[in-house]
């Protein structure tokens, strides 16, 4: 992991694609602005998290053990 030290209005770029941006500092919390084209999907860790563990579960789900459309 690498760790950086940024101040608030300061930013990292990742690529020529994504800019973040410090916005503010308040106790322990860090508010960051993010621009990055539409193209590149943007998600807090714990929603990409349970993303992937919902497309896990769909993919282990045998379709026979599914309900038939139109019963």
């Amino acid at each position: 992991m690498l760790v950086i030290t940024r101040k608030s209005g300061e930013g990292i770029c990742l690529g020529d694609d994504v800019k973040i941006t410090v916005l503010e500092i308040t106790g322990s919390t860090v508010r960051l602005g993010i621009e990055a084209s539409r193209e590149i999907p943007v998600y807090r860790e714990e929603i990409w998290e349970a993303v992937k563990e919902e497309n896990r579960a769909a993919a282990q789900t045998n379709l026979k053990d599914l309900p038939k459309a139109g019963r």
